[in-house]
């Protein structure tokens, strides 16, 4: 069985001509289990509207981690 991906929750926030921030809690189940974990995708718009993604980064569902990496944005 391949890895499945299932997204549990989005939110996108529009800005310049047609990109676009998304940051999502996403779930991965593979025959060793099911894992989940938070990422930060940038992306863009074509023009029919369709979304399409350049680069990702993942963090981990851990609450250390995630205060972590909300407090040092916030402070950069």
């Amino acid at each position: 069985m391949d890895a499945q991906f299932e997204t549990i929750k989005d939110e996108k926030k529009n800005f310049g001509k047609n990109n676009f921030i998304e940051v999502a809690r996403k779930k991965i189940k593979s025959e060793t289990g099911e894992t989940e974990f938070l990422s930060i995708s940038r992306g863009y718009y074509l023009p029919s509207g369709e979304a399409r993604y350049k680069k990702s980064v993942t963090v981990p569902d851990v609450p250390e981690i995630r205060d972590f990496v909300a407090e040092q944005i916030k402070k950069i």
